[in-house]
């Protein structure tokens, strides 16, 4: 079996080798004792020795996809992505593994050394499988990252999107920023959602905020004004600039079946006059004569 003798190492030196890795990993820089204590730590170390041992007992390659070496993949699935939100980065995750390189090839020279090609085959063995397993927690590692990335995104798009019920029956969507296809399809969800929440009869598109409106843009607004109106609610269009105007009428976007106005406040007017409502400013006080009341 080509794991018995570095089987035979873990098992005969666990204590030697949890030592010296761990002062390995001070000396390299693998702890960061603000966020991993060295109990913790300590206790890694140990779960994964213990862990490999039995993985190279049993197992007759290297293939750390075999199932004998999942409980060391779980294990290192966990700690990687405990330290990506934690804040290491990359390389200090894989320094964990690969600096047991360090006490693991030590203990093979110690074992092999009047055997030079059973040493070098040893090393070579402990090598491809170290490094198949810092490898593998890169890989953890960054997938965790990518996937923090994307929930914030997520909920930064939905933080951009904030339906604000400005009236009865009335509710505003004010947009900032580029719209894609993803924050597109946010804003649809978001803005159906919240029409049927509020029994809204008008909902206010507020693009005072985009930068630029292209074609796709364009669309995008379509589609939403298209949607709303399966809903049962009319929809306005607020925040069309002048520049904005001109390129709605170069670009050839037939816009001419929505409702549009230069301001929100004139679609907030508009939609009342559209619902027979209307806002009336109270009479001011009058002023108290001097020396009366």
């Amino acid at each position: 079996m080509l794991s018995t003798r570095i089987h035979d190492i873990l098992k005969n030196h666990l204590s030697e080798l949890q030592t010296e890795w761990f002062a390995t990993m001070a000396s390299q820089g693998g702890r960061r004792d603000s966020l991993t204590k060295d109990a913790e730590l300590r206790e890694q170390c140990a779960e994964f020795l213990r862990l490999l041992m039995e993985a190279t007992r049993q197992g007759s390659s290297f293939d750390i996809n075999a199932s004998v070496y999942t409980p060391v993949r779980e294990l290192l699935e966990r700690l990687s992505r405990a330290r990506s939100l934690q804040g290491h980065s990359p390389s200090e995750t894989a320094t964990f593994i690969f600096s047991f390189k360090h006490p693991l090839f030590n203990a093979l020279r110690r074992e092999w050394t009047r055997d030079p090609q059973v040493l070098g085959d040893e090393l070579w063995n402990a090598t491809l499988l170290l490094d198949k397993l810092g490898l593998f927690t890169t890989e953890i590692h960054q997938r965790t990252r990518e996937e923090v990335i994307h929930r914030q995104q997520q909920e930064m798009m939905e933080l951009s999107t904030p339906v604000v019920q400005l009236w009865d029956r009335i509710v505003a969507l004010p947009l900032i920023g580029t719209l894609d296809s993803g924050r597109t399809q946010t804003v649809m969800e978001t803005l159906l959602q919240r029409i049927v929440e509020t029994s809204a009869e008008i909902a206010i598109l507020d693009i005072t905020g985009v930068p630029t409106v292209d074609t796709l843009t364009a669309q995008h607004l379509i589609k939403t004004v298209t949607a709303t109106r399966l809903m049962g609610a009319e929809c306005v269009i607020s925040g069309i600039r002048p520049q904005i105007a001109q390129t709605i009428v170069h670009l050839g976007v037939d816009l001419s079946g929505v409702v549009t106005k230069s301001s929100l406040a004139g679609a907030f007017s508009w939609a009342l006059k559209r619902l027979n409502q209307s806002v009336h400013t109270p009479p001011s006080p009058r002023a108290t004569p001097a020396g009366k009341g």
